[in-house]
C-alpha cells in the first residue's frame, strides 16, 4: 500500500472526502502502478485517463458503503455533490 493515500471514510477522515482527496489517493496509485511519478508525454493521455477513472470508481465506493457510527450520509452526500458538479 502507498503510504500517500490515506483513508477516505469516516471516522478515519475526521472531515468528508473532498473531490481534491480523492483525485490525490486516484493519482498516487497510479503513480505506484505504474511506477511514474509523471509520465512521459507519450503515456500522459492512458495515465490521466487511469487517474480520472479510478476516482470515478473511488467516488462510487464511498458513495456504496455504509459505515456504521458515521452520522447518516456523511459519505454519500459529499459524492453526490462531487457528482452533480460533474466530477
Amino acid at each position: 500500500m502507498c503510504r500517500s493515500i490515506k483513508t477516505l471514510r469516516p471516522p478515519v477522515l475526521p472531515e468528508e472526502a473532498t473531490e481534491d482527496d480523492i483525485r490525490a489517493a486516484a493519482l498516487q496509485y497510479v503513480r505506484k502502478v505504474s511506477g511514474f511519478r509523471a509520465p512521459a508525454a507519450h503515456n500522459r493521455e492512458v495515465f490521466e485517463r487511469a487517474v480520472e477513472e479510478i476516482a470515478e470508481a473511488t467516488a462510487r465506493l464511498l458513495d456504496g458503503l455504509e459505515v456504521r457510527g458515521a452520522h447518516p450520509g456523511t459519505v454519500r452526500t459529499q459524492v453526490q455533490d462531487l457528482r452533480s458538479d460533474g466530477g
